[in-house]
């Protein structure tokens, strides 16, 4: 990945942070990142047929899941999922599944969805293994990096536009004093 596509995903996540349905200094009406994706339009939802599902939802959900096949595979990131990882490999599927509604819950909430909650640790605790024993080590700026590169690669390969591709590297990067501990 090319360090302008990471810098741009970097300023595309703090844009979300801020840019909720809320008026602008000009009274204009200002588009949350997650109506940009899709927003509460209702589609059906593919892993469950039959259901419905908000579009900004399926989006981030679609985002998360691809993100954290390319952790697993990655020998740099991949560590610090490790109790995860042992879990997949021994057939156990049931925190994956938390993982993956945790982080869309996050995003959804992050990107300015209204009808969804975060009910998980703060990110400074979910972060530290000292606070969160699924969390197997400490993450440095680098770690950082790479995560932000593995969203990268998720977003892409769900076809995210580069300039929301942009706005989430932004809230991302509104996360770091949080995440990286060492």
């Amino acid at each position: 990945m090319t360090k302008f596509k990471l810098i741009a995903l970097l300023m595309l996540f703090a844009l979300g942070f801020s840019a909720c349905d809320n008026d602008d200094d000009d009274g204009m009406q200002v588009e949350s990142l997650y109506s940009k994706l899709g927003g509460t339009t209702m589609v059906e939802d593919p892993t469950d047929p039959g259901n419905m599902i908000e579009q900004g939802r399926l989006g981030l959900r679609s985002v998360v899941d691809s993100t954290i096949f390319v952790i697993a595979a990655d020998p740099d990131l991949s560590p610090f999922f490790a109790p995860l990882l042992m879990e997949l490999g021994n057939g156990n599927t049931n925190n994956l599944a938390v993982l993956s509604k945790n982080l869309t819950d996050f995003f959804c909430v992050a990107t300015g969805a209204e009808n969804f909650a975060y009910n998980g640790l703060n990110m400074r605790d979910a972060h530290d293994p000292a606070q969160n024993p699924r969390m197997a080590m400490k993450s440095s700026d680098q770690d950082f990096d790479n995560f932000v590169g593995a969203v990268v690669t998720g977003a892409t390969q769900n076809n995210v536009p580069t300039e929301l591709i942009q706005e989430v590297g932004e809230l991302l990067e509104t996360l770091r004093s949080d995440v990286v501990q060492q």
